[in-house]
């Protein structure tokens, strides 16, 4: 039976010990759970959040859609030594160390740990590349990015779109008639604050952002919403820090 009320989550980016806060703060009996991708890169855990997501949808049927950090991470592994430093740049040395459990990246080449990776991280991995790009449910889209809405169907958004999209959708005129409830962006940027990481919702109060900038000190944002609209929000201070942010 399809449950009336949905938890939804943003960015996570390895901040383990926040998101386990928060999950207090769902009712798994009565809750569906969606994880807004970005569940690698930066943060201290990421190895350990991706093994939690796994079990939440085992034991939960949680969804978990895929963010362009994933995306970057499952590039990698296709082309390792030619996508080294922009990968490693973007938080990749984190999500790395954490799968190994050590400093990896300072003893062995790219092309070496990839191959490591792909034996040792096989079930975590496919994981990851079998995420969907958006859950529609009701009168509400949550994605991790976006969706092109100068498309008349914005099913047909491209695939890169649904996890990197940022300034056209954010500005642009919503005519899907839903509301979309997207991550990707660190809200200090749409409220044009610097770290004003609450959460962001546009002039049209037709999309919500949940992405907290958990990772540079900001928030790990959650919002329940059933049929009738938003239930509640709650947030998670989170304690790691790991720079500026930088698109």
């Amino acid at each position: 039976m399809q449950k009336e009320t949905i938890f939804t989550i943003g960015d996570i980016h390895g901040c383990y010990n926040e998101l386990n806060e928060l999950l207090n703060q769902w009712n798994p009996e009565k809750e569906q759970i969606i994880l807004l991708g970005d569940l690698v890169d930066r943060g201290p855990q990421p190895y350990d959040v991706v093994h939690k997501a796994i079990q939440l949808q085992k034991d939960h049927g949680a969804i978990v859609l895929l963010g362009n950090h994933e995306r970057m991470l499952l590039d990698w592994l296709d082309q390792p030594e030619l996508k080294k430093d922009y990968y490693y740049g973007q938080g990749g040395y984190e999500t790395i160390n954490s799968f190994f459990g050590s400093d990896i990246t300072n003893h062995k080449d790219a092309d070496e740990i990839a191959q490591l990776m792909k034996i040792q991280f096989k079930t975590g991995l496919e994981f990851l590349e079998t995420r969907p790009l958006y859950y529609e449910w009701e009168d509400f889209i949550f994605v991790h990015a976006g969706v092109n809405l100068d498309l008349e169907d914005w099913k047909n958004t491209i695939e890169r779109e649904f996890y990197w999209i940022r300034d056209e959708f954010h500005l642009g005129n919503n005519n899907t008639n839903k509301t979309i409830i997207f991550g990707h962006t660190p809200t200090s940027i749409l409220h044009k604050t610097e770290n004003k990481f609450d959460i962001w919702t546009s002039p049209c109060n037709t999309k919500i952002c949940l992405d907290g900038g958990a990772v540079y000190g900001g928030y790990l944002h959650g919002m329940k919403v059933n049929k009738e609209g938003i239930v509640s929000t709650h947030s998670v201070l989170c304690k790691s820090r790991t720079g500026k942010y930088e698109v």
